[in-house]
């Protein structure tokens, strides 16, 4: 690990370790009223918990957008909480591909609220997706901690390039 990870891993610690607790205190919940064995969750909440999070990104990403799509002056208070959020999020989606949630079947009509839309891919390029998932974590780190709009809206522009590179290798819409 080089010093700028170092630094960015420590830096996000704090974040990480409530995002950590809240997931395990989800998934500790959701199987002790199932009486469900607490080893694996089924790939079907799984699925859905990695949706939620998707759309939790996605929704951060939007706003992030507008902001830096506006001729206004950007609040990075603002900015910086939300960037800070997709920067945890991102760091935690790669662990929520187990591989009995690799269910993709071609021309079977999907229910967009529960079936997943992760292409095989993922798990047979597993490496790869890990490091574009890293890779665009720091980008929101980054971003989190830019100082100056230009600096904010250049990093935000190469967050979007690298989500867009990611989804057209690792997510499948038909």
């Amino acid at each position: 690990m080089t010093g700028s990870d170092h630094r960015f891993a420590r830096a996000r610690r704090p974040a990480l370790i409530a995002t950590a607790c809240l997931l395990m205190a989800a998934g500790l919940a959701g199987t002790a009223a199932l009486g469900q064995d607490q080893s694996a969750a089924p790939p079907a909440d799984t699925i859905i918990a990695r949706k939620t999070v998707m759309d939790t990104l996605s929704s951060k990403m939007d706003a992030l957008e507008a902001a830096t799509a506006s001729t206004k002056k950007i609040d990075l208070a603002a900015a910086s909480e939300q960037a800070d959020t997709v920067s945890v999020l991102l760091m935690a989606f790669p662990h929520m591909f187990p591989a009995a949630t690799n269910q993709w079947k071609p021309n079977v009509d999907k229910d967009p609220g529960t079936d997943t839309f992760a292409a095989p891919e993922v798990w047979t390029r597993y490496a790869d997706f890990y490091k574009q998932a890293t890779a665009a974590s720091k980008l929101a780190f980054d971003a989190s901690r830019a100082t100056r709009e230009a600096e904010f809206r250049t990093t935000m522009a190469q967050l979007r390039t690298a989500c867009d590179g990611c989804h057209a290798a690792y997510m499948k819409t038909d």
